[in-house]
C-alpha cells in the first residue's frame, strides 16, 4: 500500500466556478479514485481561497463583510463539487480555525529557520484613499512586455511580479497615483531556492507536464525574488509576530499552505501521522490546477515545503492543463462567453459532464469548448459505445429470456484483454495522461461492441446455444470489468452497472470474476441521446 497525496487547487471565492476550473480540477478527483481502487492510502485536498485584496474590494463595493462574500462562494462551490462527484476527504477553507493557527505554526518554523525577515520600505499609498496598498489595489504597467499589471502579476505575460518593478502606478479603486511612504513588512527569502528549484524542475522533467516544465523555467530565467509574507489589510489570517497586528499573512504564502493545513486535518480524522506521512520517500504527490497556477505549485510551494522542513517531500506530478476557450474565443465574463458549473450540471448528466472535460479537455493545448460539440461527444461515446455495449446485450436477455443471464464460459481472449486494458490504463493513470487513459478505456468498450458484433448471439441462441451462453456470459464479464475500469472517470454510471446486475458494490483497480446464475435487475437506458432543443 502507497501513500499518495493529491492536491486540488483552491478556488478563489469571488466569482462562480467555470469550465476551465473544472478542466483543471477534475483529474485530481479521477487520481484519488484510481488510487483508493489499487488500495493505496489516499488523502485528497482541496478548499476554497477566502482571503486577499480582490474579496474586500467587492465587499466594499456591495456593503457586505467580507466573510460573507467568501461563505457564499464557499458555499456554492461546495455544492458545485457535489453535484459532480468530486470525492475529496476534505473540502475545507482558509477561513477556519484550523487552518489559521497551522499556517501560524509553519510561519514560525520557517522564521526560526532563518527565511523570513523584517524589512521597512517604502510602499505604494493612496493620498485620495489615505491608506497603504496591497499589491492587487495597484494597476500599471507590466515592465517585462507592457501590459496590464497589477502589482503583483502580469494579465498578459503572467509574469510574478514586485509592486517596485510595475510602471505608471494607480490605485485600482480610485486612479489616483500613488506616493510612496514608509510601511514595515515581513519577507520570505524565495530567492534563496533559486538552485534547489532548478535542481527540482530538471529532476522532474520528464514526469511535470510540458508547460509546468516551461513556466517553471520562465520564472528562473527572470530570477526568483524575495516575497511580501504580511499585507495591509483586516481580512485574512493574523500574522504571528509581535509589531505586526496591524497586518494580515499575504494570502499567496497562507493559500498554499492549505495543502498541509487541510492535509494534517484529514490524517488526523484518519489517525496518521502526517509529518511523517509527508516524508521524502513516504509519498507519491499530484496537484492538479490550471496553467496560471503553474508558478505557485512547482516554485513558491516547494520552496515553503523546503524552508519548513527539508525532509517534506517535494511535488512529484504536476498536472497542469492548459486553458479551455469558449465558443473559439477566449472565456470572459464582460462578453458572457462562459458557461458555469452552476448552468452545465442542471442542463446536463453529471457523468457526462465528466467523460467530456477529460475526453476533450486541455489536458496537453487549449481547447473549445461548445454546446454541440459536448452533445456529439456524448451521442458517440457515452450513448454510441458505452450505453450501446450494455444496453443490447441486457435488452435482449429482458426480451428473450425474462432478464436471465446463461451460464457459460469467459472467452480467453477477452480475459488476456481484460487483464491488458487494467494494467494500460493504471500504467497512464499513474504517468499523469489521464485523457490517453481513457480513450484506453473506451476502446475496451468498443472491443466489447465487436465481440458481439462478430459471434452473433442472436444468430447462436438458436444455432449454437452454447456458443450463446458462452458470447453471453463474456459480455456480461466485459460489462462487470467496465463498471471498475471506467469508476474513476463515471462512478455513478458505473454504480448503475453494478446495480443492473447486482454485482458486489466495491470498485477494485483489477480484472474481477462474475458469479453464475446471474439475472439483469435493471434495463433502463444509461444514456439518453442529447437533442439540439
Amino acid at each position: 500500500m502507497r501513500n499518495i497525496f493529491i492536491g486540488g487547487a483552491w478556488p478563489y471565492a469571488n466569482n462562480s466556478l467555470h469550465v476551465g476550473h473544472l478542466a483543471a480540477l477534475l483529474p485530481g478527483d479521477i487520481l484519488a479514485r484510481y488510487h483508493r481502487q489499487v488500495g493505496d492510502n489516499v488523502i485528497y485536498v482541496s478548499g476554497t481561497d477566502s482571503h486577499g485584496t480582490p474579496i474586500t474590494i467587492r465587499a466594499k463595493k456591495e456593503g457586505v463583510s467580507p466573510k460573507e462574500i467568501a461563505t457564499k462562494y464557499h458555499e456554492e462551490f461546495t455544492k458545485n463539487f457535489n453535484d459532480l462527484d468530486f470525492s475529496y476527504d476534505l473540502y475545507t477553507s482558509t477561513m477556519t480555525e484550523y487552518h489559521e493557527k497551522h499556517v501560524q505554526e509553519y510561519l514560525n518554523k520557517i522564521f526560526k529557520n532563518g527565511y523570513i525577515y523584517e524589512q521597512e520600505e517604502l510602499q505604494d499609498y493612496c493620498p485620495n484613499c489615505n491608506t497603504y496598498l496591497s499589491d492587487r489595489e495597484i494597476v500599471g504597467t507590466c515592465p517585462h512586455c507592457g501590459g496590464v499589471a497589477k502589482g503583483d502579476q502580469c494579465d498578459s505575460c503572467l509574469a510574478t511580479l514586485n509592486a517596485k518593478e510595475v510602471k505608471d502606478k494607480k490605485c485600482s479603486a480610485c486612479g489616483t497615483a500613488t506616493v510612496e511612504k514608509p510601511n514595515k513588512h515581513l519577507y520570505f527569502k524565495l530567492s534563496a531556492f533559486q538552485d534547489k528549484i532548478n535542481a527540482l524542475k530538471d529532476a522532474n522533467k520528464d514526469v511535470w507536464r510540458f508547460n509546468a516544465v516551461k513556466e517553471t523555467e520562465k520564472f528562473l530565467d527572470m530570477g526568483l525574488i524575495d516575497r511580501a509574507v504580511t499585507r495591509q489589510l483586516e481580512w485574512g489570517v493574523d500574522v504571528p509576530f509581535a509589531g505586526f497586528e496591524d497586518k494580515k499573512v499575504y494570502v499567496w504564502i497562507e493559500a498554499v499552505m492549505g495543502y498541509l493545513t487541510a492535509g494534517r486535518k484529514v490524517a488526523e480524522e484518519k489517525g496518521i501521522d502526517f509529518d511523517e506521512f509527508m516524508k521524502k520517500g513516504n509519498v507519491k504527490s499530484y496537484y492538479a490546477h490550471g496553467k496560471d497556477n503553474i508558478p505557485f505549485h512547482t516554485v513558491i510551494f516547494p520552496s515553503l515545503l523546503m524552508a519548513i522542513d527539508d525532509n517534506l517531500n517535494l511535488p512529484d506530478s504536476i498536472i497542469s492543463c492548459e486553458y479551455v476557450n469558449m465558443n473559439n474565443e477566449k472565456m470572459s465574463k464582460s462578453k458572457g462567453n462562459l458557461i458555469r458549473i452552476n448552468e452545465l450540471v442542471e442542463s446536463f448528466p453529471k457523468d457526462s459532464v465528466r467523460y467530456y472535460m477529460i475526453s476533450n479537455g486541455p489536458e496537453n493545448k487549449d481547447c473549445n469548448f461548445t454546446i454541440d460539440n459536448f452533445m456529439q461527444v456524448h451521442n458517440k461515446f457515452l450513448v454510441g459505445v458505452f450505453g450501446n455495449f450494455i444496453n443490447r446485450n441486457l435488452s435482449y436477455l429482458n426480451k428473450k429470456f425474462e432478464g436471465n443471464i446463461p451460464n457459460g464460459e469467459i472467452d480467453q481472449n477477452i480475459i488476456a484483454l481484460t487483464k491488458e486494458a487494467f494494467e494500460t490504463v493504471g500504467k497512464l493513470m499513474e504517468d499523469g495522461k489521464i485523457k490517453l487513459a481513457l480513450e484506453k478505456a473506451m476502446d475496451y468498450a468498443s472491443a466489447g461492441n465487436k465481440y458481439y458484433d462478430d459471434n452473433k448471439p442472436w444468430v447462436q441462441v438458436t444455432e449454437d446455444p452454447t456458443g450463446f451462453a458462452n458470447t453471453t456470459y463474456t459480455c456480461v464479464y466485459m460489462m462487470a470489468n467496465m463498471s471498475n475500469l471506467f469508476a474513476p472517470f463515471m462512478p455513478e454510471t458505473c454504480q448503475r452497472v453494478k446495480n443492473k446486475l447486482g454485482l458486489d458494490k466495491r470498485v477494485v483497480w483489477e480484472p474481477i470474476t462474475i458469479g453464475k446464475d446471474l439475472k439483469v435487475l435493471d434495463n433502463e437506458l444509461l444514456f439518453e441521446r442529447l437533442k439540439a432543443e
